[in-house]
């Protein structure tokens, strides 16, 4: 069992930038993959970065060159380093981790951080 819990949510200004972390109870070295997601007013949720147990990560292109997500084995924190913001990035962000074995597929979630993008 791995339980989330994501921080560094804020107000902050067009242009600026934030860093979210997401803390993992457990190990996340157990994890195929870590992601951020994320859900503005009145849109559904959608991938915004992932990275891999490899290190292989993928953005949704609205984001790409401008955030970067990476990951702290030691540490059991994944990050979402977040520059250039802008209005459109306002949105509650989760973090999400999933495990595939013989066990079954397991699918863990965080409470979400309110990011705010306004001058």
């Amino acid at each position: 069992q791995v339980q989330l819990v994501e921080s560094g949510g804020g107000l902050v200004e067009p242009g600026g930038s934030l860093r979210l972390s997401c803390a993992a109870s457990g190990s996340i070295f157990s994890l195929n993959a870590m992601g951020w997601y994320r859900q503005g007013p009145g849109k559904q949720r959608e991938l915004v970065a992932r990275i891999t147990s490899g290190g292989t990560t993928t953005y949704v292109d609205s984001v790409k060159g401008r955030f970067t997500i990476s990951r702290d084995n030691v540490k059991n924190t994944v990050y979402l380093q977040m520059n250039s913001l802008k209005s459109e990035d306002t949105a509650v962000y989760f973090c999400n981790g999933y495990s595939v074995s013989g066990l079954g597929f397991f699918d863990y979630w965080g409470q979400g951080t309110q990011v705010t993008v306004s001058s």
